[in-house]
């Protein structure tokens, strides 16, 4: 299936309405960065923001995950933005909306990190409701929220689809780090990409 026909799942778009071109669309720097309804982890004050793209079911992104996860812990002042990007699989679109459901009851990351722990790829809507409940999050108040809030979590989806269009990004995990936009990092090159943004925004 068509990585759009997959949005178009959870955004409720037909699948001509969800193939617009990318080219009509101009960048939003501060939707992207500053979209409220948008999963944040790391620190809020952060003076680098890690604005991050993501699939369930991309191996590259679950790769990165703990390096990402345990850079951002360490430096301290890394504001870290969550774009659910499911583009992979009708499994990814039930993740992403499952995680965002799970932030309002404060549980996005522990969702997430649960999500990404999840080894392989080709990850079954199955397999994603066990690993969410071994992480001891509360699924009665996780459903009910999903149900509550499906409007808001289906805008924020076709959100960071529009988004990603409009940055022509090509697949799972980008990660836009200060001015730079790379794909699958390990820990150290995150450390040194945090450090390359701040040098970069100490020449402005």
């Amino acid at each position: 299936m068509h990585r759009r026909q997959l949005l178009a799942l959870a955004a409720g778009l037909s699948f001509a309405g969800a193939c617009r071109p990318s080219f009509a669309q101009a960048i939003d720097e501060d939707a992207i960065l500053r979209d409220p309804e948008a999963p944040m982890g790391g620190n809020p004050k952060g003076d680098v923001t890690v604005v991050a793209f993501l699939d369930y079911n991309c191996p590259y992104c679950k790769k990165s995950a703990p390096d990402l996860a345990r850079a951002v812990r360490d430096d301290g002042h890394i504001r870290l933005v969550y774009k659910d990007w499911p583009i992979l699989s009708e499994a990814s679109v039930y993740g992403a909306q499952i995680a965002l459901a799970a932030k309002y009851q404060g549980a996005y990351e522990k969702v997430h990190a649960a999500l990404m722990a999840i080894p392989g790829r080709g990850i079954t809507q199955e397999r994603m409701l066990k690993a969410i409940q071994a992480s001891g999050v509360d699924l009665k108040r996780l459903d009910a929220e999903l149900q509550a809030h499906a409007a808001d979590i289906t805008a924020l989806l076709r959100r960071n689809l529009a988004q990603a269009e409009s940055l022509g990004l090509r697949g799972t995990p980008t990660y836009l780090i200060g001015p730079f936009k790379t794909p699958t990092l390990d820990y150290a090159q995150f450390r040194e990409a945090f450090a390359d943004a701040r040098a970069r925004q100490a020449d402005k």
